[in-house]
C-alpha cells in the first residue's frame, strides 16, 4: 500500500510511452580521439533501453518507495501548451514501475498538487519520504527554476501540502537538479547565479531539522569549470559524488564524472569513461545499487531528444603488486607488513609479503595511494602512488627497506650485539636469505671492533625432542659462525653453542603461544669479556 502514495490515484493517467523491448545502445559516431585518450578510464558499463522512452524528452530523477521517478515532455492532451524554449511539452513529473530486469512501464502522473502548467523538473527525497523538494519554472522563464519543499500529509495518498518556496532561491537565476544525500543532512543541486566559476555551478545545502536549507556553499575548483556542471548524485554509502560537466577533460557536451568525498573537500573528478560518455549529453545518473542505475542521454538511436537508459557498471579490477627487498643486497624480505592508505591517510588494506616477498593489493582507477612497508630490522619505506595508466590494469612497485645498523647493549646482564633476529629453514640449520642481511650487519660490528669476541648462542622452542632440539640448535649456532667466518671474520675471534630449549624466555611449558614459541627461537651475540 505504501507505493500507492507515489502517484496521485484520483488522476491515474496512462500515457502511451513506448514499451519496446529494450535493446542494446551504442552510439555509432564517437569522436575517436577524445575516446582514445580517455578510454574506459577504469569502468565498464552496459548501457539498455529502459521501454520508457518517447519521441519527447524523459530525465530521470530517482527513487521514491520503490518506484523510479521520471521527468517527460510528453504533451498531455490535445490542449497541451508548447514550452517554447525546448518546442516541447512541459515538463512533468512521473512515478514509474521498475521490473526485475531493470526496464521500466506504467508511468503515472506523480501528483495533480504538483504537476502545474508550468515546467516541474527534478525532485528529491529526505531519507523517510515525508519531505520533498523539487524545482518549477518560474513566469520569468520556462528555463528559469525555483526550488521548493513541500511535505506529504500523514497517511495520505499522495497529498502533498504547503509549497514553500526556498530562500536560497535568487531572483532571475535558475535552482536545478536537487539531490539529497543518504544521510538527509544534505541537499545538493546546481545553479548558474553569480559568484560561481562559470555557467551552471554544484552547490551543497545544510538541512535544518524543519527541512529548510542553509549555508549553501559552492563546491569550489576542483569540482566546477569554466563550463556546465549540473546533475549532482550521491552514492549510497555517502563516499562518492557523480555528475555531469562539460568542462574537465571530457568526450564531448555533458559527460558523467566522479569524485570521492573527503573531509578535506573533493578527489580529482574522473570521467567515467567512453563505454558510457558519448560527443552527447549523458546526464542525470543515479545508482539503484553498487552496480546498476540510470542515466539520461540524446545520443543518436535514440527515439526522443533525451532518452532513458538502464546501466550495469563493473570496475575494471585493476592490480598493485610488487616485491620488498634489501636496498643494498636486493635479498627478497618475506613478511614484511605493507599498508595501503588512501589520499586521506586512511588504511585501506593491509597484507604481509609472502615467502617470495611479494605483495598485491586490488585498488581503484586515478587514486591517490600512499604504500607503506615495515618489518622487524629494518627502517619504514613509503612511496607515494596514482593508477591514472587508461591502459593498464597491473601496476609494479617494488620497494626497498633499510636495514637498521647492529647495536651494541646490556640484554639481562649480558652485553650483547643486537640485530633482527636469525631465521632458518625449517628443521635445518640452514640460514634464510633475508637473515644474511642481520648477519652483515654483525660482521660490520665485529671489523669496526677488531678486539671483539663473540660467543654466538642458538636456542629452540620446547616443541618436539629435546636430544633433537639440543644438536639442531649446535647446527644453527655454527651455521651463523662460518657465515661470519665466509664474510672475513677472524674464526679465532668466535665461538658457538646451541641450548636447545634449555633457556627459553618465556618458561611457558606447554601453554605457549605462538609468540612466545617465536621469542624463544632465537639466536643471541654475546660479547665476550
Amino acid at each position: 500500500m505504501k507505493s500507492l502514495y507515489v502517484c496521485i490515484v484520483f488522476f491515474i493517467t496512462h500515457l502511451s510511452f513506448s514499451q519496446d523491448t529494450a535493446e542494446y545502445i551504442e552510439d555509432s559516431n564517437p569522436i575517436e580521439s577524445n575516446v582514445e585518450v580517455i578510454g574506459n578510464n577504469g569502468y565498464s558499463f552496459v548501457t539498455l533501453d529502459t521501454g520508457i522512452n518517447t519521441k519527447f524528452s524523459e530525465f530521470g530523477s530517482g527513487f521514491f518507495m520503490n518506484k523510479f521517478i521520471m521527468v517527460s515532455a510528453k504533451k498531455l492532451g490535445g490542449l497541451a501548451k508548447t514550452d517554447k524554449t525546448t518546442d516541447e511539452g512541459y515538463r512533468n513529473l512521473f512515478c514509474v514501475d521498475i521490473n526485475k530486469d531493470g526496464t521500466l512501464d506504467n508511468p503515472i502522473l506523480f501528483s495533480r498538487l504538483i504537476n502545474t502548467l508550468d515546467n516541474e523538473d527534478q525532485v528529491t527525497f529526505l531519507p523517510d519520504g515525508q519531505t520533498m523538494y523539487f524545482t518549477r519554472s518560474t513566469e520569468e522563464g520556462s528555463a528559469i527554476y525555483k526550488l521548493y519543499k513541500t511535505t506529504l500529509e500523514k497517511n495520505s495518498k499522495g497529498n502533498w501540502l504547503e509549497q514553500q518556496l526556498l530562500d536560497i532561491n535568487v531572483e532571475g537565476y535558475s535552482i536545478e537538479n536537487p539531490f539529497v544525500n543518504p544521510n538527509g543532512d544534505k541537499l545538493y543541486f546546481s545553479s548558474n547565479k553569480p559568484g560561481g566559476f562559470g555557467g551552471y555551478d554544484l552547490y551543497v545545502a545544510r538541512i535544518r531539522p524543519d527541512g529548510t536549507l542553509y549555508d549553501a556553499v559552492n563546491l569550489g575548483d576542483q569540482i566546477n569549470t569554466a563550463e556546465d556542471d549540473k546533475y549532482p548524485s550521491i552514492s549510497k554509502d555517502g563516499k562518492q559524488i557523480y555528475f555531469s560537466s562539460k568542462g574537465h577533460a571530457n568526450i564531448g557536451g555533458f559527460d558523467i564524472f566522479t569524485s570521492r568525498i573527503r573531509r578535506s573537500g573533493y578527489s580529482q573528478p574522473v570521467n567515467l569513461g567512453s563505454t558510457i560518455n558519448t560527443q552527447y549529453d549523458e546526464v542525470a545518473f543515479f545508482l539503484a545499487s553498487r552496480s546498476r542505475g540510470y542515466l539520461s542521454s540524446d545520443k543518436s538511436l535514440g527515439k526522443g531528444r533525451y532518452d532513458i537508459y538502464k546501466f550495469n557498471m563493473e570496475v575494471v579490477a585493476q592490480q598493485l603488486k610488487g616485491v620488498i627487498v634489501d636496498s643494498e643486497t636486493k635479498i627478497p624480505l618475506p613478511n614484511a607488513k605493507i599498508t595501503l592508505f588512501n589520499d586521506e591517510g586512511q588504511p585501506v588494506a593491509v597484507v604481509n609479503s609472502d615467502d617470495e616477498a611479494r605483495y598485491n593489493f586490488e585498488i581503484l582507477p586515478f587514486e591517490n595511494y600512499t604504500i607503506t612497508a615495515t618489518k622487524d630490522g629494518f627502517e619504514e619505506n613509503k612511496i607515494s602512488f596514482i593508477a591514472d595508466n587508461v591502459n593498464q590494469t597491473e601496476y609494479n612497485e617494488n620497494l626497498e627497506l633499510v636495514a637498521e645498523k647492529a647495536v651494541i647493549a646490556d640484554v639481562e646482564e649480558k652485553k650483547m650485539i643486537v640485530v633482527n633476529n636469525i631465521y632458518f629453514d625449517y628443521n635445518r640449520a640452514t640460514i634464510k636469505d633475508e637473515s644474511q642481511i642481520s648477519l652483515n650487519s654483525i660482521a660490520v660490528v665485529l671489523r669496526e671492533h677488531p678486539e671483539m669476541k663473540i660467543q654466538i648462542n642458538a636456542h629452540t622452542d620446547n616443541r618436539g625432542n629435546n636430544a633433537y632440539n639440543l644438536r639442531l640448535s649446535k647446527l644453527r649456532a655454527a651455521s651463523a659462525m662460518n657465515y661470519l667466518i665466509s664474510k672475513g671474520v677472524d674464526k679465532n675471534r668466535l665461538l658457538s653453542n646451541g641450548y636447545g630449549e634449555t633457556q627459553p624466555l618465556f618458561d611457558c611449558k606447554s601453554k605457549c603461544t605462538e609468540e612466545q614459541h617465536q621469542a624463544n627461537r632465537r639466536v643471541e651475540f654475546v660479547i665476550m669479556e
